[in-house]
């Protein structure tokens, strides 16, 4: 059986069930379902969507979903067998309002705010997608580049500082997952309906 936190739903599909890791945060609001690991000290902000259902979705430690992101993956296909999984890495930002779709993002990845990054694109590490873009079927973002626009194109390279900055971003939001679930707990404990336990399938 799978318990999930108050106001959230952590379901399995076709006999997947998502894998949890105990530190990850997971915000009132959230759907995971199906075929989903979540890494270490990552978060699932406010009202995303993870659906595992039609291919897996690995995210892995200190990544940030935030809040009313979607992603989802590809089936498998006679051209693509293997189909499309989303592929998460660690230290990576997704900002508000994402839309990810059988994708790849490395160690350390950006994108920015509304943002949609479809079908079987990758985006290197340290490379970014600005705020409002579309990263469009296939399209490759090589590390240490900043892409913009709707179709997103090459903009400029990133230096040092502002790579930095990005990993900033990241810690900041993994501390910032600790404050929130510490005051989810006093609010549920405050309430009377105790602290929730049991992620799906957690892992310690």
């Amino acid at each position: 059986m799978i318990v999930s936190p108050p106001g959230t739903t952590i379901a399995s599909f076709n006999g997947k069930v998502p894998r949890i890791h105990s530190s990850a945060f997971i915000a009132p609001g959230c759907r995971i379902i199906g075929d989903v690991e979540i890494g270490p000290d990552s978060s699932i902000w406010y009202n995303c969507v993870i659906r595992g259902d039609a291919n897996r979705i690995i995210i892995g430690a200190r990544s940030n979903i935030q809040d009313g992101s979607v992603i989802h993956c590809d089936s498998p296909n006679p051209k693509r067998p293997e189909g499309l999984p989303t592929i998460i890495g660690d230290d990576v930002l997704l900002g508000h309002m994402v839309m990810v779709h059988g994708t790849i993002l490395e160690d350390r990845a950006f994108v920015g705010i509304g943002s949609i990054v479809m079908d079987g694109c990758r985006i290197e590490s340290d490379g970014m997608l600005a705020a409002g873009a579309m990263l469009t079927q296939g399209k490759v973002i090589p590390s240490r580049q900043l892409w913009g626009g709707r179709p997103a194109q090459f903009m400029r390279d990133l230096n040092d500082a502002q790579i930095a900055e990005m990993q900033r971003g990241v810690q900041g939001y993994v501390l910032n997952a600790k404050a929130h679930a510490d005051a989810l707990a006093m609010g549920l404990e405050t309430s009377g309906l105790g602290q929730a336990s049991g992620l799906g399938e957690t892992k310690g």
